[in-house]
């Protein structure tokens, strides 16, 4: 396949874990990576954008005017965007009877609601035409997962936004697919009960946890123009998981 120079990348939530895998593929393959973060993030994340010379943009993805922000930013300092990969996101569990609305909303505004404005507001002028957009969802958004019900449900909607979006962005040649990850060894699975990591690791085939390079290795296939033909899909990177097999 060729390589991705001279295209630019944005990858939310690129200061560390996934994100920061992510980041480091797509610069290796050649594509000049945007990474953005929370502004509290600002250390990690300048650190991940100066190893692999790319670019640092802070901004929450909650924010209200974040979509506006990261679309004139692409399209004044790179003249707009090819890749586009929505990572960032976050987990606020609790059983569906204990679930408050700000675990609700919080999960469903940055996993999913971000996605969506952003992705929109990047399609009125800073995604070029053959671009590629990638969103993280979940195994837990195909076969749920006990005390995330906002979680699942917002990665469910990822995979629903995804198959709807590849239809309407066909003609433009954007291709619009979706990777679910198993269980992977990064920062928010550390923060786990023991017992439930071990569990997690057990229920794949491959009888341990993905590595985040795992993650942004699959993000990098189908950022690349040799994966033209691919659209529309949810490309599981779970090691065999039992879950939703």
């Amino acid at each position: 396949m060729a390589g991705l120079e001279g295209k630019v990348a944005i990858v939310t939530g690129a200061a560390r874990g996934i994100g920061e895998a992510t980041a480091r593929a797509l610069a290796a393959d050649g594509a000049h990576v945007v990474c953005l973060d929370r502004p509290e993030d600002d250390g990690p994340l300048s650190e991940v954008a100066s190893s692999i010379g790319g670019s640092t943009l802070l901004c929450n993805v909650l924010d209200e005017d974040a979509p506006r922000r990261i679309s004139q930013y692409l399209i004044e300092t790179h003249g707009g965007v090819d890749i586009v990969v929505h990572n960032a996101g976050i987990t606020r569990d609790r059983t569906l009877a204990r679930m408050d609305e700000g675990r609700w909303s919080s999960v469903l505004g940055i996993n999913l609601d971000a996605i969506l404005r952003i992705t929109q507001a990047l399609l009125d002028g800073a995604l070029h035409d053959g671009g590629r957009i990638i969103s993280l969802s979940s195994i837990g958004g195909i076969a749920g997962n006990m005390g995330q019900t906002n979680y699942g449900a917002s990665k469910a909607g990822v995979i629903g936004f995804t198959r709807f979006l590849s239809g309407q962005l066909a003609k433009r040649g954007i291709t619009v697919n979706a990777v679910a990850p198993g269980f992977i060894e990064t920062r928010m699975t550390a923060e786990m009960p023991v017992v439930v990591r071990e569990v997690g690791r057990r229920l794949a085939a491959l009888g341990q946890g993905g590595q985040p390079e795992d993650v942004g290795n699959a993000i990098a296939f189908l950022s690349h123009p040799g994966s033209a033909g691919v659209t529309g899909n949810v490309l599981r990177v779970c090691g065999g998981a039992l879950l939703g097999a």
